[in-house]
């Protein structure tokens, strides 16, 4: 597994070692040492889930303001654009983005730590998202910051028009949300 850094150090992308042939392909998709040493986060992953969406549908940025979860992220099929937002008031990355493009074409992963909103839009006609989670999902500590939120600027892919459940588009902005000390 190949870890690489992006510009808010705790976010990591992960590309495991794909062996492939003309017979199809075998990765490694987890293995706790390895994720481990690449991202030097000692967590338990206690829930798995697994969303479908079709293209243009963007979900989040999302985040549990206690049972705070660290996420791990990858697609299986399609592409998507996935954001993590770092929302720890105390952190000097307080408000600052990483986006990446993770497809069942690239096989990369994203290591979103607690502490930071989540987020992705769906690129491909359809995409299957799966991620591993550090605590449980508890939907009365879930928030959300709305996508487009100036304050933030993420610069989402253009020519896709954002699908928005009314959850998400009533999502508060930075300045208003409750965050993380």
């Amino acid at each position: 597994m190949r870890a690489i850094p992006t510009e808010i150090p705790d976010v990591i992308i992960l590309e495991p070692q794909v062996f492939g042939d003309s017979r199809g392909f075998f990765m490694e998709s987890f293995n706790s040492s390895k994720f481990r040493e690449a991202t030097g986060a000692d967590v338990d992953f206690v829930q798995d889930n697994h969303s479908r969406s079709a293209r243009g549908v963007l979900r989040g940025l999302h985040y549990q303001i206690q049972n705070a979860q660290g996420k791990l992220v990858r697609v299986v099929q399609g592409t998507v654009f996935d954001v993590a937002v770092d929302i720890r008031k105390s952190s000097t990355t307080f408000g600052k983005w990483v986006g990446v493009e993770l497809s069942d074409t690239n096989n990369r992963q994203l290591w979103v730590p607690p502490g930071f909103a989540h987020g992705f839009l769906v690129l491909s006609e359809t995409a299957d998202f799966l991620y591993k989670t550090t605590d449980y999902y508890a939907p009365q500590h879930e928030r959300a910051i709305v996508w487009n939120d100036g304050e933030i600027g993420i610069d989402w892919p253009s020519g896709v028009e954002p699908k928005l459940s009314t959850k998400d588009a009533e999502g508060l902005s930075l300045s208003t949300a409750e965050v993380f000390p």
